[in-house]
This record gives C-alpha cells, structure tokens and sequence, in this order.
C-alpha cells in the first residue's frame, strides 16, 4: 500500500514539473548569458553572480511562494486573485477594500504581459542554438526568427484541440530536462568544486558592494532566473500544495546545479550566445542535438504553461464581470483548467510574433522580460504582509516584510529596463487593465440606471394577469440578477404585453468569492405559476445552465433575456457600450438554445 502511495506521489510530483515549473525551468537557457552580456566572466564576478541567482531563487520562489504564499488558499486555490479576495474579504468595504482590488488588477494585468514574452524569448532562445550544431554556424538571424515564428504559430494553431491529449507527455518531458541540467551541471561542478561557495551571501553582498551601478543593472537581469515562480502558487489549486512543494525542492536542486555548472563551465571555457547550450554541446557533440530538440520541447511546454494560465486569468476575469464576455469551448471533460478563447489565442499569437519581429535576438528580448514579473511579485509581498497583520501571524508577516524589501530592490532594479524595451510589458498589461477598469466602471453605471422593480411590487401587476386568464401553455424562463428584483425587460413583458405562461421560472446566476463549488437553490412558490432557481457557482466553476435545468425537470418552451441599448454622452461609456454590442452576450456564452431564446431591449441612460 505504501509502495503503491510513493508510485502516487511521485506521479504527481512529475506531472507538476510538466505544468507548473516550464517557465522557471527554461530559465537556465537564457539568464546567465544576459548577465554576461554587462559584465566579464571572471572568477569574482561569476561568484557573485551565481550566489545572486541562488538567493535570489531562495528568498522570491522558495519562501515568497513556496512557503508563504502556498500557506494562504480558499478551498486549495492560489494566485494573485485570491490573496486579493482573502484580503478584501478582511478589510471588507472602504478605500483599503478598493486599493486592494487596484492593485490585483494591476498584478493580473501584469500578469497577462508575460504571457506574451515567455513563449517569445523562451522558444526564441532555444532554437538560437541551432548556431552550435556543426555546419549550421552561419545560420542568418531571419532564418531563426523564421523557425521560431513558425513553432510559436503551430503552437498556437494547435490550441483549440486542447492540450489535455498532449499533456500527459509534459511531465515526463519535463522531467527528462530536469535530470538532464542536473547530470550536466553535476559533472561540471565537480570539475571545479570550489563553485559550490558561491552559495554563501558573502559573494552576493561583495559583488554588489564593489560594482556599484553595475551590479544594479546586473542585479535587474538576475530576476530573470526567478520568472514562472509565481506558478508554484497560481496553479495550487489544480494539483494540490503537496506535490508542486515536493517538485518545487527537486526543481530547485536541479536549477541551482545547472547554474553552478554554467559557472564552472565559464571558469575554463568561452561560450557564445546560450552558456547552456554551449554546455550542453561542450558535454556530448553527439548528443547536442537531441538535448536542443529537448530545450525546444521545454520551451514549447512553458508557453503551453503561461498561455493556459492567460487563457484561466481571462475566464476568471469574464464569471467576476470585470472582462466582456466571450465564446469559451471546454477542450478537456475533467481538467477544468483546460479552456480555450478563441479571441484571446490570436490576439496573443499576434502580440507573441510582434514581439518575436521587433526583439529578434533572445538578448534583446530580455531587456523587455523582469519588469512585469517583479511589480506582481511586489504586489503579492505586500497583500501577504497585509494579510499576515490582520490574521496575527508575526513570524510569517516579519518574513514577508524581508521578501518585499527585497522584490523592493529587485523592482527599483528593474525600473533601468523601461527605456531598453522594458515598455512594451507596461503597453502590453496596459490593455487588460484599461478593459478591466472600464468593464467595471461601465458595469456600475449600467447598475446604477438599471430600474429593477421589487418582487412585492410586481406580484400584485403579475397576480391580477396571471388569474385574468389568456395563460400560454407551457414553461417559459427569465434571467434576472437575484430573486427579489425583476428586471424592466420582464416587466415589459409581463405587465405591459401581457405575455404569461402556464409556468415562470425566475433564473439567478451569482458568481461566489470561492473558486469552484456550485450551489443550487430552488424556490418552489413564489407566487401560482412563478418560481425561482438561484446558482452560486465559484469564478473558476465551468457549468451548463442548460444541464442543470433538464436535472430539475426543467423543459422550457421559450427563455426571455435582456438585450441592453445603451445611451450615453460620455466618452469611456461610448467604448463600454460599443464593446458590449461586439463581444458576446450571456446567452451565448452558457450556450443556452439559440431557437427559444427572445431578446427584449430595455434603453438605459447612462
């Protein structure tokens, strides 16, 4: 039995590595030969660097996410987000409430940046070392671009399929690259073992003290080696805390002896772009091209990664209102996480391809990749000592003051990269989040106009016509926001046209603070031939409306809907209302029947 729990464990602790670690895993590829591009290899600056990068992955992934952050969940769920719901649902209402869901947004937003240079400078910087295989050093950077344009378009062609068939393989792939940098990086470090003291800070603090601003620009590439560690945390909730810990410390292993190896590597030999891949071909010639075809597969599994999580942050974003609704297809039956928008693919593909154009050189990508990463890492330090405070846990809220002093240092870093292309992540979250403010500002304006009727004053219109006679045979269904309000379109309906059938079911959809669990509540009597149905479902619940209702018996013969015409002389509330006719309506979204539905407009004045 206990063999059969470690086979288990394992399995689990592999198919982490596949979805949750491909980002921090490629990061090897690119970060030292970045470093290496503002300063020389020497002995002294090597070891400063490699001892950087080691507490650098200590103190941003290890204790910020891996301890602290994986310590805060509602019901096993991480992310952001969440830290944004645990502390607004502290401080409930007021300025703190609003400042805190400001700075979720702009952490998503964030966020949703990276989602566009991962897969560029990931799959971008693998395939430059087509360079070191022999007789393929003259390649031309347009060739390059072009095989890397072409995998990042496959790539993304592929993802309406659903990477559910596929992903079974990302574990074990991953897991392959793992041990690969390991038994590299090992067989280099123990040709120079006196690598090893690069782990003692003293080297971090001595280099940083001896080069001044250097090591501050330096110090902004370095964050480079901790990208993807706010997965260990985003993607609690789909494999549970146990496993990604017990990954995240092999994982750490792994990379911290890569990075070391890398270093040894520089001590003896000169590498050219890639010090991995000019490791990887230093180790074996003949096994070269099939560790690049290994780095190209990781690449591909770390954009798979980030692209997923765009995918989830998005539909999170549409069940909490604050993106327009959009067609959502469910590519796998079990992996709730696996979605697919179709709008947010190629408009990410596009973004990822102009990226990919305008950088061409992973170098050159890099100057633009850090910032993004560390304002979210920022923001999430200061929600946990803000959490840690109220919930009176000293000893987490002391350490997480050292985590955000140090993204502190590491952000102040970082701010040298938005003259080099560092502005293109601020463009690129700039979109989300001016969607996201004006979603939610349009969405309290229509609020605010929207004159639902209370339920006790419309039963005395309804009683009189539903006893008055002329009922339609049949079941007919009515969106409304919450039970005790009916919404002007059922009003016209009803009460002005006159049209009531056998049975009303009054339907309530309410997205709950939680992020899966659905709860289903029915009102039988509300008044003869009227009932109510209320779902709470959690923001990252997938269900079908129409499903639901059949369960219950439910076989509707017509389902009445609100379609909104908006009128208003403000400008933002003229792009809100254009966006709201573009983007889908929730009808379409729930895929409910399109041959019993009726729209009925109701004007607002906004």
């Amino acid at each position: 039995m206990d063999k059969i729990k470690k086979l288990s464990s394992f399995k689990e602790i592999v198919q982490a590595m596949g979805l949750v670690f491909g980002d921090i895993g490629t990061s090897p590829i690119y970060t030292i030969a970045v470093i290496l591009t503002l300063t020389a290899p020497t002995y002294e600056n090597l070891m400063g660097v490699l001892s950087l990068i080691f507490w650098t992955l200590v103190i941003l992934v290890t204790v910020e996410y891996a301890w602290l952050a994986m310590s805060l969940s509602i019901k096993g769920e991480g992310g952001i987000i969440v830290l944004k719901e645990i502390l607004a649902s502290s401080v409930k209402t007021g300025r703190k409430a609003a400042f805190a869901t400001f700075l979720g947004f702009l952490g998503v937003s964030l966020l949703m940046g990276d989602g566009v240079i991962t897969p560029a400078i990931s799959i971008l910087s693998a395939v430059e070392g087509l360079k070191l295989i022999p007789g393929m050093g003259h390649i031309s950077i347009t060739a390059i671009i072009l095989i890397t344009c072409s995998i990042t378009i496959i790539l993304f062609m592929f993802q309406n399929k659903g990477s559910d068939k596929v992903s079974f393989a990302f574990g074990p792939i991953m897991f392959i690259w793992f041990v690969s940098l390991f038994i590299i990086g090992l067989y280099y470090v123990l040709g120079s073992i006196n690598i090893v003291e690069a782990i003692s800070p003293y080297y971090a603090v001595n280099f940083m003290l001896h080069n001044g601003i250097t090591g501050i620009f330096i110090l902004s590439e370095v964050i480079l080696c901790a990208t993807g560690g706010e997965a260990l945390y985003a993607d609690m909730g789909h494999l549970g805390s146990k496993p990604i810990k017990h990954a995240w410390y092999f994982v750490l292993f792994a990379l911290v002896i890569s990075y070391l190896g890398q270093g040894a590597f520089l001590m003896k030999h000169h590498a050219e772009g890639s010090v991995l891949l000019s490791m990887f071909k230093d180790f074996s010639t003949i096994l070269y091209v099939p560790l690049l075809i290994l780095t190209v597969l990781a690449t591909i599994i770390a954009s798979q990664a980030m692209i997923s999580a765009v995918m989830s942050l998005v539909y999170q974003g549409i069940t909490t209102r604050v993106f327009p609704l959009m067609r959502i297809k469910y590519t796998s039956s079990h992996l709730k996480s696996q979605i697919y928008i179709g709008s947010v693919n190629w408009v990410l593909m596009l973004a990822v391809l102009f990226m990919i154009l305008l950088f061409q050189k992973s170098d050159n990508l890099a100057a633009a990749y850090g910032f993004a990463v560390t304002t979210t890492m920022t923001i999430s330090a200061s929600f946990m000592i803000w959490i840690f405070n109220i919930k009176k846990h000293r000893t987490k809220m002391l350490f997480a003051v050292l985590v955000f002093f140090t993204d502190l240092i590491f952000l102040f870093a970082v701010f040298n990269k938005i003259p080099h292309g560092g502005f293109w992540s601020i463009i690129i979250a700039a979109i989300p989040f001016f969607i996201i403010q004006l979603w939610s500002r349009g969405g309290k304006a229509m609020h605010k106009s929207f004159k639902s009727l209370p339920i006790d004053i419309f039963l005395e219109s309804y009683n009189q016509i539903y006893h008055a006679g002329g009922i339609i045979k049949g079941t007919a269904l009515f969106f409304t926001q919450n039970l005790n309000e009916i919404p002007p379109y059922m009003v016209h309906c009803i009460v002005r046209v006159n049209i009531i059938y056998e049975k009303n079911i009054l339907i309530s959809i309410k997205t709950t603070e939680i992020p899966y669990g659905i709860e289903i509540s029915e009102v039988d009597f509300i008044a003869d031939g009227l009932s109510g149905i209320q779902i709470s479902a959690g923001y990252l619940e997938v269900y079908d409306i129409t499903k639901i209702l059949k369960e219950r018996g439910i076989d509707e013969k017509v389902i009445f809907y609100g379609v909104d015409d908006i009128a208003t002389k403000n400008i933002m509330l003229k792009i809100y209302a254009f966006m709201k006719k573009i983007t889908p309506s929730f009808v379409r979204f729930y895929e409910l029947p399109y041959n019993k539905l009726h729209g009925v407009v109701t004007r607002l004045e906004l």
